[in-house]
């Protein structure tokens, strides 16, 4: 390692180019008193002695203030370095403690060509879910994944399962009802497609899952703008071509919901027993940038597609109808713009006969 890259990386550890050359001058010497130094280096005697306090209190040097003159010698450049290591050791606990306690940065784009890395990767995500979980797999994996998503439904979150058919004997549907909010089958093998939140997803062809080294790869994605197309495939292209097998029971009322599309599939469930329902909700126009207000009515019209039969009048409308003393407004969930308002939080409230 030449002259350059030795400072190079003294200035890394906090040295000024003065303190290198300092320090080089001592090195060359070995030992040597302060005035020997501080000619050699073009420095003057007092800076000698401020620098070679430094560096004593990092080890790199030692004074022999106990002799007349005073003399400054080089430890050997093996201690030196043993002692860095050793400090540097010293702060990878605290260092780690607090990387643990920072939320890292998710990637936006990741490919995954390993089959067992995408089953991870699904695992993970689906621990991560806090409002809704879109999820496509054969149904070959859902004995991997199974205990995840009966802690993701646990947890409250809506999860909207399809399960591709491609060996379902009839016995498994009856273990569908406590993974998911609602399980369809179809006989089609669709693609591996996972979206929670709107905010992350994987989308893998159902090969690399059923299959080893079929040489295709997956793409794991955190990005706002595309992980909602996710699942407006998801709803839109195969949610509907699917059989429905299994749906959750209607919470019991007043109940809060802060994902919409959970609050609209609760709401047809109560309609469709009987029960009138109202709806409280926190809305901002989808015609403007305005705050959230409150918005309370009874609820008139459901547009939905997430439990057959559909009431929507496009794939992916899952709307709430709701008269407001203002007359009838369309409630949409985030990111609506047909609608005429978008809903935050909501709460369903049993209504009069």
């Amino acid at each position: 390692m030449d002259e350059s890259e030795i400072t190079r990386r003294l200035r890394q550890f906090g040295f000024s180019e003065k303190e290198i050359d300092t320090y080089f001058t001592i090195l060359a010497h070995g030992e040597a008193k302060a005035a020997t130094i501080a000619e050699n280096a073009g420095v003057s005697k007092r800076y000698v002695y401020s620098i070679s306090e430094t560096l004593e209190e990092r080890g790199f040097v030692e004074v022999n203030d106990h002799i007349v003159p005073t003399t400054i010698r080089a430890n050997p450049p093996e201690e030196v370095i043993a002692r860095l290591t050793e400090e540097l050791q010293a702060m990878q606990p605290g260092l780690e403690s607090r990387f643990n306690r920072t939320t890292q940065p998710t990637q936006q784009f990741e490919v995954v060509k390993s089959r067992v890395t995408v089953l991870k990767r699904i695992q993970q995500l689906l621990s991560r879910a806090t409002e809704e979980v879109t999820l496509s797999v054969p149904v070959s994996l859902l004995p991997k994944i199974e205990d995840e998503l009966r802690a993701t439904v646990d947890r409250g979150v809506l999860v909207l399962l399809l399960v591709t058919r491609e060996d379902l004997e009839d016995g498994q549907i009856d273990q569908f009802d406590d993974i998911a909010s609602a399980v369809r089958v179809w006989e089609e093998l669709a693609p591996v497609l996972l979206t929670i939140d709107r905010q992350q997803g994987i989308v893998a062809p159902n090969e690399m899952l059923m299959r080893a080294n079929t040489g295709k790869q997956a793409i794991v994605v955190a990005q706002q703008q595309l992980v909602p197309v996710f699942v407006g495939s998801f709803l839109g292209n195969y949610w509907p071509m699917a059989d429905e097998v299994c749906v959750t029971e209607s919470a019991s009322l007043p109940h809060r919901y802060d994902g919409f599309r959970q609050a609209v599939l609760h709401a047809e469930l109560h309609r469709r027993a009987g029960q009138p329902l109202v709806a409280q909700i926190q809305a901002r126009s989808t015609d403007s940038n305005d705050d959230y207000h409150d918005i309370t009515g009874p609820i008139v019209e459901i547009r939905q597609s997430l439990t057959q039969p559909a009431t929507n009048s496009f794939p992916v409308e899952n709307a709430l109808v709701v008269e407001t003393d203002d007359g009838l407004v369309s409630v949409g969930g985030p990111g609506a713009f047909i609608e005429e308002y978008e809903a935050g939080e909501i709460t369903l409230v049993a209504g009069e006969e």
